[in-house]
């Protein structure tokens, strides 16, 4: 399947094009419960998980954002529910990320409940993970010497090991499994604007330079935006064509019909 454009079209029908194990990533945010509208649009998310699995390439990975809906005082459990899907039809669940938005929308006084401010990523790889580029952050105390010798640390010491133990503090760690990235823009055009900091940062981790990156349901085109910044080959697939003219504006790349 031709790649760097986006299919106007059906995924589920658009994937079943793609060829077997072709795919090393997917970034995806589906619509979930009554949370986003999508155009009137609805998918079958069973039939595309297993088109996923197919088309995913062995050791690649698939980048599931979701977040459920709350009905009658009771969130919908939608997340959860898709995550054991997928290890049922052979999926690992690699990984449970969240997404923690800096600017939540304020839960309404009346309710009694917290604002909600996260969202699920879920890690899903097709057997052992081939790429994974570790993304780092500054560590706070970079370049402090810090003496190990408290109680804690003396109780986990054997006898032969030295007492006193002063170790400097790295200039970078690792980043933890919670991103905490505001929500992406809103326009009339489109009502979920995928944050391009959490698309770009999952290709850079997942993906390394000529890998192929699919977003089935592309909305605004963030991850293709960002796997063509960062030199990935990309296939998008979107249903609607209102966005995919917002694509073809953003991303630059042909829009194929399918419809």
């Amino acid at each position: 399947m031709k790649t760097n454009v986006c299919y106007l079209g059906d995924c589920l029908e658009v994937m079943k094009g793609i060829e077997d194990k072709s795919i090393n990533l997917t970034v995806t945010s589906p619509p979930y419960d009554n949370l986003r509208t999508y155009n009137g649009y609805t998918f079958n998310f069973e039939e595309i998980a297993k088109e996923l699995y197919r088309i995913t390439k062995d050791g690649g990975v698939v980048v599931w954002v979701v977040g459920d809906a709350t009905i009658k005082g009771s969130e919908t459990g939608t997340s959860f529910k898709q995550a054991l899907y997928f290890k049922e039809i052979g999926f690992n669940l690699h990984d449970t990320m969240i997404w923690r938005k800096t600017n939540p929308v304020p839960q309404f006084p009346t309710i009694p409940r917290y604002t909600n401010d996260f969202e699920y990523m879920f890690i899903l790889s097709k057997g052992k993970i081939k790429t994974f580029n570790c993304l780092t952050t500054k560590t706070k105390t970079a370049g402090k010497s810090i003496n190990r010798n408290t109680k804690s640390a003396f109780s986990e010491q054997s006898a032969d090991r030295p007492r006193d133990v002063i170790t400097i503090t790295k200039e970078t760690k690792r980043l933890s499994n919670t991103w905490e990235i505001g929500v992406g823009s809103k326009n009339k055009e489109h009502p979920a604007i995928f944050p391009e900091k959490l698309a770009e940062d999952h290709i850079l981790s997942w993906s390394n330079e000529g890998d192929t990156v699919l977003d089935p349901m592309a909305g605004s085109g963030t991850t293709l935006k960002m796997a063509k910044k960062n030199n990935r080959n990309y296939i998008g697939i979107e249903i609607s064509k209102e966005y995919c003219e917002i694509i073809k504006e953003r991303v630059g790349c042909e829009i194929i019909k399918l419809l």
